[in-house]
Formats: C-alpha cells, structure tokens, sequence
C-alpha cells in the first residue's frame, strides 16, 4: 500500500511558497517538485481509491487531477498558478448526470466531500419534483450527513422557486441548483483511510442524485 504520509505536508510547503511566488519563473524553477510531491503522490492516490470506489458504487470510476494553470481570461485576478491541489471521481453511471467524489489540499485546509456541483436543467426539475414529493427520505440523507460532521454549500436561490410555497419544509433544499457536502479530513491517520471513510459516509448522498438524474 503506498504511503501518502508525505502528501500533506509536501502539498502545504509547496503551495506556501507558490502563494508567495505565484509567477511563471518561479514556476519553471520548481515545477520539477510540483511532478514529484504533489502530481506524482496525486496520481497514485487516485488510483488507490479507485478500486474502493467501484466496489462502493457498483459502477465504473473516471478520474480527474485539476491542473496547476488558472483560467484567467475572464478574471480581474491574473495570477497564472492555483494554490491549491484539486482531484475528481466521477462515478459513470447510466444517469443522465453523474455525481462526484472530492478531496483537495488548500493553504488552509484539506477537505473531501461529494455530489452534483451544478444540476443540468432536467435533473433540477427532477431534484425539486422529488424534494417536493419525497422530503422525508431527502431530507434524511442529508440531516444523517450534517449529523456526521459534513456541511452543505449554501442554497444558489434566496428565495424558494415557484409553485413551491416559501414555507415549504425543505425550503432550503428547493433553493439548491446543486448539491454539494463536504467536511475537512483530519490528516491525522493514514490518508487514503480517511478519504475512503468519507467517501463511504458520501455514498448515500451520491446514491440519492443518481436516483433522481434517473426519474
């Protein structure tokens, strides 16, 4: 089993000094240690958590590492690198749209979590039709994870959308366009452990939008 010991730390080092120096020539200077402690050891604990994943879901597991490069094009900020570590699972199943799990490494904190970013248009209806038609079995999925330690994103509407009355009982389920849960990993233990019990936790949430993309 490989150790991801050194991932954590390594990770916070490098991207302190990139905060600091956040520029192409520094970059170029020490890209060479960003390949070898971060890409590397990323690479190798997406797939060490593959396997667990495919068990976990009963499907097959895509991986994604976000890339070093910030897209500035639209954005005041023109710093050129992320300071952050950034990777995906998305699980393929049949469903129209597919969630995912997370886990990322910032300068301030480490974090795993799951679900669906941003619904397409067809699964919102269906997110809020259910939400609507099932709320005590929606609403305990997520009241169970909130128990367990993880937050929510804050609903992307201030307002409930029509028909649905304000005073509904997950109104603030209905005012999601997504629906995200995340909750920081201890970095205590042995990491791919802790992101493997996360992400055992997340399931059940992840199970939920993939029964609802499918309505």
């Amino acid at each position: 089993m490989t150790d991801f010991a050194s991932l954590l730390p390594q990770a916070r080092a490098f991207l302190t000094a990139l905060a600091a120096n956040n520029n192409r020539d520094w970059w170029q200077d020490n890209k060479t240690d960003y390949d070898t402690r971060l890409k590397a050891p990323a690479l190798a604990l997406l797939e060490a958590i593959t396997p667990d994943l495919r068990r976990l879901t009963g499907a097959p597991i895509t991986t994604k590492l976000f890339r070093p490069h910030r897209d500035v094009r639209f954005s005041k900020d023109k710093t050129p690198y992320n300071t952050h570590l950034h990777m995906m699972w998305q699980v393929a199943s049949d469903a129209p749209q597919n969630p995912v799990f997370f886990f990322g490494i910032g300068l301030d904190y480490v974090t795993t979590g799951a679900g669906m970013m941003g619904f397409d248009k067809p699964v919102l209806t269906n997110w809020r039709k259910m939400v609507d038609l099932d709320t005590a079995r929606i609403k305990g999925t997520v009241d169970a994870l909130v128990a367990d330690g993880f937050k929510f994103r804050e609903p992307a509407l201030k307002r409930v959308p029509p028909p649905f009355d304000k005073d509904h009982p997950a109104a603030d389920l209905l005012r999601m366009k997504g629906c995200v849960a995340s909750r920081e990993c201890p970095g205590t233990g042995e990491l791919a452990d802790e992101i493997r019990a996360a992400f055992t936790a997340l399931w059940p949430l992840n199970a939920l939008l993939i029964s609802i993309a499918e309505a």
